[in-house]
Parts: structure tokens; sequence; C-alpha cells
């Protein structure tokens, strides 16, 4: 089989679907190639996620990645959230078919964008690496 257990359970049943519509963070990313398209909600308070929200458009792997990505970080301290990676959800899912993987990036990257968003609006320091997983001028380091 192609997909574990896991994966088809949060495509059909797939936790915190929607928005919200007083979030403190929001990020969208998309991938150009395959066309998907992530956006988070996180709801924050005391630099706790309290609520997270996404909505995807795309296939059943982005569905299933964006959903076991909200469920690893709500609750969870913003540093620990930052700290999500693409492997970790994967692990997660009980794996992905490797044509697949980059679905699971996008989740990482959602999650990322999301908390970007709340520190720029909130004037909240921070290290633009964390943000950054590729060589760019942006963030001034290498990886």
């Amino acid at each position: 089989m192609l997909y574990s257990e896991k994966v088809m359970d949060h495509f059909r049943n797939p936790r915190n679907v929607g928005e919200i519509p007083d979030a403190d963070g929001i990020g969208e990313v998309g991938n150009a190639k395959c066309g998907d398209i992530m956006k988070m909600y996180l709801k924050i308070d005391n630099g706790i996620i309290t609520d997270v929200k996404f909505e995807t458009f795309g296939c059943g792997s982005a569905i299933a990645t964006s959903s076991m990505a909200t469920e690893l970080i709500k609750g969870k301290p913003l540093d620990e959230a930052l700290t999500l990676t693409n492997q970790a959800v994967v692990e997660a899912l009980d794996g992905l078919p490797a044509y697949k993987l980059h679905c699971s990036v996008l989740a990482e990257e959602a999650v990322k964008a999301a908390i970007k968003d709340y520190y720029d609006k909130n004037n909240i320091p921070y290290n633009p690496a964390d943000f950054c997983d590729h060589d760019c001028e942006h963030c001034g380091t290498e990886h």
C-alpha cells in the first residue's frame, strides 16, 4: 500500500480544518511545481499555541501533513513549534512515498511562516536563520 493508515485517517478526517478569523499569526506557503497551497492560522497566548487551524488546497498528502503538523504543535510553546521538522511530520504519519515528501516540507514551512508573522506583528525579535533552510541573503547564514 502506498499510504499508511495514519495518512489515510488524516486525509479522510483532517484535524483542525478551517480558519481563525482573529488569528495572531497566519502563514501561507505554496509549491508552484505541484500547485499545493497551505495556510496556517495560530492563536497564541503567553507564547503557547492555544489553537491552530489550516486550509490546504492540494493532494491527500498535503492535507494529511497539514493536519498532522497542527496536531504536533497545538498546546506547544512557540520555540518548540519552531523546531518541528518535515521529518517529524512524516514519522508521525508512519511515512510518505518519496515523491510526496515535499508536502511535509510545505507543512513545516507553513508553521514557520505563521510564527514569523506573529513575531513580525508583535515586534518580537527573532533569529532570521530560524525561518530559512537554504543559503540566502535574507537571513545572512549558510545552512
